[in-house]
């Protein structure tokens, strides 16, 4: 497993890696340094990748651990009002505006951190299996915590 296989892979999902940190940073800062654990935290743990799961699902066990335990490290007020729009990686095919884009993110940040993972996950396609492998926790949980998330971000969204 080479470095330039590394780097390729990551780059070919970094937009996963900008996702989480987006979701979970408070400030330009934050993301930058979590961007960082993050790499550095997969860099380590390249020789351990079999390909047993996608190299994206994998990469998101890597940035959910590692954000959570850099979270936990500090304890850190959340202003949910501070996210900053990251227009490169806001890929909008279906047309919707900007502020709705944003609306939703800041929603999501709302969330507890298992919650916003599970959403994250979801709406990047994964099935309910591969969320629950991640985060090690039952597909049932997965599913029934998905749908409270959905009905919560309805609500939120009302407002």
């Amino acid at each position: 497993m080479s470095e330039a296989a590394f780097l390729e892979a990551v780059k070919n999902s970094q937009g996963i890696i900008y996702k989480l940190v987006g979701l979970y940073a408070n400030d330009a800062e934050e993301r930058k340094d979590l961007y960082q654990e993050v790499l550095l935290q997969s860099w380590k743990a390249w020789p351990t990748f079999r390909g047993e799961a996608k190299f994206s699902t994998w990469l998101y066990r890597i940035c959910l651990n590692t954000i959570l335990t850099q979270k936990r490290k500090v304890n850190r007020i959340d202003y949910l009002d501070s996210l900053e729009p990251v227009e490169h990686l806001v890929t909008d095919a279906t047309g919707h505006k900007k502020e709705e884009i944003e609306r939703l993110r800041r929603a999501i940040r709302s969330l507890s951190e298992t919650d916003r993972a599970i959403v994250s996950m979801h709406l990047d396609g994964y099935e309910n299996a591969e969320i629950a492998e991640v985060l090690g926790i039952t597909v049932n949980h997965v599913a029934v915590k998905l749908h409270r998330c959905k009905q919560q971000l309805a609500n939120l969204l009302k407002q």
